[in-house]
C-alpha cells in the first residue's frame, strides 16, 4: 500500500508540474493533434491499405488484428480492475483540455494501441522504428498533458501495448 501511495504522490507532482509549466498553452494544441492520430482512425486505415495493397493473409495485417483482440479486453479489464480516477476526478481546482471517453485512467489506451501499431510496423519496417516509437511517445506525452492521464498511466500503456504486439508477433511467427 505504501508503494501504491508513493507511485501516486509522484504521479500527481509530476502531472501538476506539467499541466502547470508556462509552456504548456503552447503545448496544448499540438497534443491535441497528436492524441487524435491515436484515436483509432489511423489504424484503420492502416489496416485497410494492407488488405488493398498486400491482400488478406498479410503477415503485419494478421498481427494487428490479433494484437488488438488481445489488447481491447486485457485493457478494458485493466480499466475496470483498477478503477483509477482521472486526474480531474482527483485533483481539485483541473479540469481536463478534452473530454475523456470513459471513467477511468489506467491504463491510458491511446498510448498501449500507439506502442502496439508502433511495435508492430517497427518490426516489418525497421528503419521506421525510431519515428514511429517517437510518435507512440508523443501520444503518452499529449495524454498527459490534456489532462486525462497519469504518467504511469501511460507507462503502463507502453508496456501492454509493446507486450501485446512482441506476443502477437510471437505466436504468428513461430
Amino acid at each position: 500500500m505504501k508503494l501504491i501511495y508513493s507511485i501516486h504522490k509522484y504521479d500527481v507532482t509530476m502531472f501538476t508540474w506539467l499541466n502547470n509549466v508556462a509552456i504548456h498553452a503552447s503545448l496544448v494544441r499540438l497534443c491535441r493533434t497528436i492524441s487524435r492520430t491515436a484515436d483509432g482512425f489511423l489504424y484503420v486505415l492502416v489496416a485497410a491499405w494492407l488488405c488493398w495493397d498486400q491482400g488478406v493473409d498479410d503477415v503485419l495485417l494478421h498481427a494487428m488484428v490479433l494484437a488488438f483482440l488481445i489488447e481491447r479486453p486485457v485493457y478494458l479489464l485493466l480499466k475496470k480492475g483498477f478503477k483509477r480516477n482521472r486526474p480531474q476526478q482527483v485533483l481539485q481546482n483541473f479540469c481536463s483540455v478534452v473530454r475523456p471517453a470513459d471513467q477511468f485512467s489506467f491504463p491510458s489506451g491511446h498510448t498501449s494501441a500507439a506502442f502496439m501499431v508502433a511495435t508492430l510496423l517497427g518490426y516489418f519496417l525497421p528503419d521506421l522504428l525510431p519515428a514511429l516509437y517517437l510518435w507512440a511517445a508523443l501520444v503518452g506525452f499529449s495524454r498527459v498533458v490534456l489532462g486525462v492521464h497519469f504518467p504511469t498511466d501511460t507507462l503502463m500503456g507502453v508496456v501492454l501495448g509493446v507486450g501485446t504486439a512482441i506476443f502477437s508477433l510471437d505466436y504468428l511467427l513461430l
